[in-house]
């Protein structure tokens, strides 16, 4: 790299005068010479005329206090030295030369050229700089072929240009800058000729305005003649055409301004204007955007329909960097169907409130909030006409929790939380709330245990804990949620628990545990029966006033695992197989409670009398009148395989999960005068084809025989001529997953809206459609593989995924013997080319023989533009939508949006 020092290049000027002809040479000698000559005259007579001297005074007699002090009278030199041409260091290289020219002060750059000044990089094929004119100039050059090449890169600080050449003035900051590209925020500009006037403002003549990747054969631009370009802050341009594929549109506007700062603008939301079958023409999710501070947000949208009805919506996000972040949408909506005077005219409010809030685990170690929300009207997604989301429509249930925890950090250590939850079954419409939920716990205490050393025995081990739960549970439904009603019938109670348990091993190989627990229970709200000859029929009256019951039980168990190997052998493919079981046998016991226990007359006589608790119907149950004395068993199942790996470089055997888990389980109550065996529960699961297919099977049998009306026996079912056990009841599903990118962790999109609405994360029942923003893709966003680079004719490796769930219960309780359910549903996807996906969600019921929901899904990537085609063909969800628009969210207004909404009945 050619590298010269500024002294070298000061001596050099210095000393340029020395470099003359021989004339001037003579004269500078003659001249010098005159200078240092001896000057001599001739002598005067003395004159006789004397000059008296005056009288002095004596100088060593000096009076101190009217003496002065003399300053120096001698001026500092008032001429300013020159200023150096050049104000900081230079470094710059090039391939083929380096020229510099010391009487024009010019550097000249040649062939991958580079200059570093101050704040200045600049890259190009040519560079000369002025160091008088403190000018820069860089252009491209031509190769060998005579194509333009190495195009100038100019860098001052944050701002970067790339145009073809460039003139800059680095004191002035002034520059002229021929077909400039830059890129701010999500625009690219390019210029013909661009006029710098200072840091903050230029000019540009000939521009064009896009989002697209290329900026020089773009997809579609804006084309203006005169612009004022105010870095980082607006884009003020005056007549602009929108062209696209190089070919003018009408679409034009006399002037034009594009905010271009870095943060978040408060701006109008454009609305969508749409004509709808059942509601007339309307203006869709038009609103205003708040961008209130750099950690919150407020967007208000809102629609409006011809026949009068309208919907809001509320949506804002929130995040503290290390504390939380979270978000909240409110949305409500009026519905009108038909016409007034109609006999179909209906008219319904629903709204749903949807919140979710996350606390970051550094903010505080010993504390934590948490949220998320989703409640609301029970029809409202099966009737919104603000979004179309079929999981969330055929979800029965919503749900929401809202829990603060904190841990004390003393010696035991205590735990403390309080949670909101929310549970409400859409189609019946029932609500269940607690508001709230208290617990306190005590982390375990060891009393006959040392501090430090292992626990080992029966006694060291003993512990004892202490739990208080505490709720205020609500139960009402949809038209009566939050009135004075509903807090009416809620209910409260504390439940105290203070288990004592410890563990031991027994023989080597038995683990066992035993515990002794008691509980205390306190309601503020009891009961009271009595019959009501009115009515003939028991009545209930609520009695205030505190009340409580005490219970205490015991249990013990005992188990073991034992392992199986079963070798066939290394030449085989199956070398081994490996059996683990982990049997259980447990024994609790609870004794009666009868002294918790009143009588009251059943009928108008007094004769016949029932047994009642007044603690009937508490959230924490009632004290139990009979003695329990229960025997459990219980035994897991494990299988494995050793099978020779399909790589013959690998010597270890591969292991295959054959069964994850076998699970039965029943239990046998020895104090019970009938039906002391319980059913037979029998569960297992299990992984498939590279763990990609999950299985799972359950069944639960019952040894009683049933009588002539359907009603259990205390009779064995073998006994009463039957088999051994009795089916109730079984259910099967299968989940599978695959896809030609097997592999990828970002194989498929998740559905988060449609899952945070009630439904699946996945697209069984279609992808989410959310009116309000439409810039998502429908499809899973993945990272360039080689299938979307290819650049060929045809690609047989197409990219694809496949998704499908089955479904079957049985049921069998009173002789039914019937299939209940059995169905199967299949989401697949595919990419015909790089650029068009296509996708389809539907499934099949095969005991109501019909297709269940049906989703169509098209989308063509047209690089900054995105086009998507989604058909829901028949059903109550029946509708169909297409759009074409920018992706980039600073022209997302930028659209054409044609769709149907669903042909829903209100109810």
């Amino acid at each position: 790299m050619a590298r010269q020092k500024l002294s070298h290049i000061f001596t050099k000027i210095v000393f340029k005068p020395l470099h003359t002809n021989l004339f001037n040479i003579v004269l500078l000698s003659f001249f010098l010479t005159i200078g240092t000559t001896k000057i001599y005259s001739l002598e005067l007579k003395a004159k006789t005329t004397s000059i008296p001297v005056k009288k002095q005074a004596d100088s060593l007699k000096t009076n101190i206090n009217n003496s002065t002090i003399l300053t120096d009278t001698i001026k500092l030199d008032s001429i300013k030295p020159k200023k150096a041409l050049l104000e900081g260091k230079i470094k710059y290289k090039a391939e083929k030369y380096a020229k510099l020219d010391q009487k024009k002060k010019l550097i000249t750059l040649y062939d991958k050229a580079e200059l570093y000044y101050q704040d200045i990089e600049l890259k190009s094929g040519i560079i000369v700089f002025n160091y008088e004119k403190n000018e820069v100039y860089a252009g491209r050059i031509k190769d060998s072929a005579g194509v333009y090449t190495q195009f100038p890169n100019f860098k001052q600080g944050a701002n970067i240009v790339e145009p073809d050449s460039i003139r800059f003035n680095y004191k002035t900051k002034k520059a002229l800058i021929w077909n400039s590209r830059t890129d701010q925020n999500e625009f690219k500009v390019k210029a013909e000729v661009s006029k710098r006037i200072n840091d903050s403002v230029y000019f540009l003549k000939g521009a064009r305005f896009t989002t697209a990747s290329d900026v020089d054969d773009p997809e579609y631009y804006f084309k203006t003649s005169k612009v004022k370009y105010v870095p980082g802050k607006k884009v003020v341009t005056g007549l602009t055409n929108m062209v696209i594929a190089n070919v003018p549109t009408p679409l034009a506007l006399p002037f034009a301004f594009f905010p271009m700062t870095e943060e978040s603008q408060s701006g109008i939301i454009i609305p969508t204007f749409s004509d709808t079958r059942l509601r007339g023409y309307s203006l869709q999710n038009g609103g205003y955007y708040f961008a209130l501070s750099k950690n919150y947000d407020l967007a208000i949208l809102g629609d409006y329909y011809t026949n009068g009805s309208y919907a809001t919506r509320f949506e804002s996000s929130y995040a503290k960097r290390y504390r939380f972040r979270g978000n909240v949408n409110i949305r409500y909506e009026n519905l009108i169907n038909s016409e007034r005077g109609f006999p179909d005219y209906s008219k319904t409010n629903i709204y749903n409130i949807q919140w979710s809030h996350s606390q970051d685990s550094k903010a505080n170690p010993n504390s934590r909030f948490s949220a998320s929300v989703n409640m609301g009207s029970s029809k409202y997604f099966q009737q919104s006409i603000s979004q179309v989301n079929a999981g969330s429509n055929l979800n029965n249930t919503l749900s929401s929790s809202i829990s603060y925890s904190k841990t004390f950090n003393s010696v035991p250590q205590v735990n403390l939380s309080l949670t909101a939850t929310h549970s409400q079954n859409t189609r019946t419409q029932e609500i269940n709330m607690t508001l709230p939920t208290l617990q306190l716990s005590v982390d375990r205490i060891f009393p006959f245990a040392l501090k430090e050393g292992v626990k080992k025995g029966f006694f060291k081990n003993i512990n004892l804990q202490y739990n208080l739960r505490g709720e205020n549970r609500i139960a009402t439904t949809d038209s009566l949620f939050f009135k004075p009603q509903m807090f009416k019938d809620a209910k409260a109670g504390l439940q105290h628990s203070i288990p004592l348990s410890t563990n031991f091993k027994v023989f080597k190989y038995f683990s066992a545990t035993s515990s002794l627990n008691y509980e205390e229970v306190w309601y503020l709200k009891t009961i009271r029966k009595s019959f009501d000859r009115l009515t003939n029929k028991d009545a209930i009256t609520n009695v205030s006033g505190f009340d409580a019951f005490r219970t205490y039980s015991f249990s013990s168990s005992i188990g073991t695992t034992i392992y199986g190997t079963f070798n066939l052998g290394e030449d085989k493919k199956i070398k081994a197989l490996r059996h683990v079981m982990r049997p259980s046998v447990s024994y609790s016991q609870t004794p009666s409670f009868s002294n918790y226990y009143d009588t009251y007359a059943a009928d108008g006589t007094g004769t016949m009398t029932k047994d009642y608790t007044r603690f009937e119907g508490g959230i924490f149950g009632s004290p139990g009148k009979n003695k329990s004395n229960n025997v459990g068993f219980s035994l897991s199942n494990t299988f494995e395989a050793k099978v020779t790996d399909k790589d013959s470089t690998k010597t270890e055997a591969k292991k295959v999960m054959l069964l994850n888990n076998l699970n039965l389980s029943t239990s046998y109550d020895v104090a019970a005068d009938s039906l002391r065996w319980a059913p037979l529960r029998v569960s297992g699961g299990t992984q498939l084809f590279k763990d990609k297919m999950n299985v799972n099977f359950g069944m639960t049998l019952n040894p009683y025989a049933l009588n002539n009306s359907g009603k259990v026996i205390n009779t064995f079912n073998i006994d009463n001529g039957g088999s051994l056990f009795r089916m109730t009841s079984a259910n099967m599903t299968l989940n599978y997953s695959l896809s030609s990118r097997d592999g990828n962790k970002n194989m498929k999109k998740e559905n988060k809206q449609g899952l945070r609405n009630g439904g699946r994360n996945d697209d069984l029942f279609g992808s989410n459609t959310d009116f309000s923003d439409r810039k998502q893709s429908q499809f899973d966003k993945e990272e360039s593989s080689d299938e979307d680079n290819f650049k060929g004719f045809f690609n047989a490796k197409l990219p694809w995924d496949l998704t499908f769930a089955y479904q079957l219960t049985y049921t069998n309780i009173n002789r039914e013997n019937k299939i209940s359910g059995n169905s199967l549903m299949v989401s697949a996807n595919s990419d015909l080319t790089p650029k068009w996906k296509i996708g389809a969600s539907t499934g099949y019921d095969f005991v109501q023989k019909g297709v269940t929901f049906t989703q169509l899904r098209f989308e063509r990537d047209l690089l900054s533009w995105r086009m998507d085609f989604n058909w829901t063909p028949f059903g109550t969800n029946a509708y169909w939508s297409f759009f074409i628009g920018i992706k980039s969210g600073v022209l997302s207004d930028i659209k054409w949006d044609k769709r149907t909404t669903p042909d829903r009945v209100l109810k």
